[in-house]
């Protein structure tokens, strides 16, 4: 599998992760290691969030947008 950010600019480069929010395939130039917040909780609410973080593979874009949210 190639790297969609690199393939779209005309480069072929092997993935070797995938985004996952919007599973778009990543090389090692173009992905982001990211430790996310993980919140735990059900109904009634209001959710905690729990004492680790879980590490996740994300794009840069998909990154962009979590941060935003925090």
């Amino acid at each position: 599998m190639k790297c969609y950010v690199c393939e779209k600019s005309g480069n072929a480069t092997e993935a070797i992760a995938v985004c996952i929010v919007c599973g778009m395939a990543l090389c090692k130039d173009h992905l982001v290691r990211a430790d996310i917040d993980m919140w735990e909780g059900g109904y009634p609410f209001p959710p905690s969030k729990l004492k680790k973080k879980l590490p996740r593979i994300l794009c840069k874009e998909c990154y962009d947008a979590l941060i935003t949210q925090r």
